[in-house]
C-alpha cells in the first residue's frame, strides 16, 4: 500500500511519538459545539482518533460516538481518555477504507484522518464519508494545510499530508456536497501549521448545485 501502514502508527503510539499530538481537544471542536453545528443526541463519526480527546469533548456533550483508529495503541489511548472523563462511546480497531456503520450517521469529524492516509487513497476515504453519512448531515472537516518545499518539484510529502483547498473542492464535490462560501476559519497547529475549518453537507441524491 502506499504511504503510512497499521504498524507505521502503531510504533509512533507506542513511543509517544505524536507531534501532531495537540495534547488537548481542538479548539475548534469547541465553536462548532457552541455554534450548534454539533448538537446533543446526534450520532457522530471520528475516524482516526488517536488519543480520544474529542471524542471525550463530544461524548460529553452527549453526542452518540463511535471511533475508529486502525492502531490498537490509539484504540486504548480512546478507551483509557473514556473511562478516566466517565465517558462513553463505541471505539473500534478498524481500517477506515473497510469499516461500515449499522447504520448512517448524523455528523463526522474528521481532522487528523484524511492528511495521515497517502493521497492515493483519498478517493475510497471520501467515498466511504459520504456512505457514512446520512443526506443532510454534516460533514466538520479540518482540512490540514502542511505544504512542504517539494511540493513544487511534485514531490508527495507527509504525513501529515497537505490538503489543498482545490484538491478538496475536487476532492468532495459539489455534486455530492454543498459547500459554504469563503473564507473558512484558520486553526493555528502548535507544530506551526495550520487547518481550514470547513463544515460540508451531503446533499440529497436528487439535488443538483446551483448553476450551470
Amino acid at each position: 500500500m502506499q504511504g503510512p501502514t497499521p504498524s507505521f502508527w502503531q510504533q509512533r503510539f507506542e513511543a509517544g511519538n505524536v507531534p501532531w499530538d495537540r495534547g488537548q481537544p481542538s479548539p475548534q471542536l469547541g465553536a462548532w459545539l457552541a455554534g450548534g453545528v454539533l448538537r446533543r443526541g446526534q450520532s457522530v463519526i471520528v475516524p482516526g482518533c488517536g488519543a480520544g480527546y474529542e471524542v471525550a469533548v463530544l461524548a460529553a456533550a452527549g453526542s452518540k460516538v463511535i471511533a475508529l483508529d486502525y492502531a490498537p495503541a490509539a484504540v486504548e489511548l480512546t478507551r483509557q481518555r473514556l473511562r478516566t472523563s466517565g465517558r462513553q462511546a463505541e471505539v473500534h480497531c478498524a481500517d477506515v477504507l473497510q469499516w461500515k456503520p449499522d447504520a448512517a450517521c448524523d455528523a463526522i469529524y474528521e481532522q487528523t484522518c484524511l492528511c495521515a492516509l497517502h493521497p492515493d487513497q483519498w478517493a475510497a476515504y471520501a467515498a466511504q464519508l459520504q456512505a457514512w453519512l446520512r443526506p443532510g448531515g454534516v460533514l466538520c472537516a479540518l482540512f490540514m494545510q502542511a505544504r512542504r518545499d517539494g511540493a513544487g518539484e511534485g514531490f508527495i510529502e507527509g504525513p501529515p499530508y497537505h490538503c489543498d483547498i482545490h484538491a478538496m473542492r475536487a476532492l468532495f464535490r459539489s455534486s455530492h456536497w454543498d459547500w459554504p462560501k469563503p473564507p473558512y476559519a484558520a486553526v493555528d497547529h502548535p507544530r506551526g501549521w495550520m487547518e481550514l475549518a470547513v463544515v460540508l453537507t451531503r446533499r440529497e441524491p436528487s439535488e443538483r448545485p446551483d448553476g450551470p
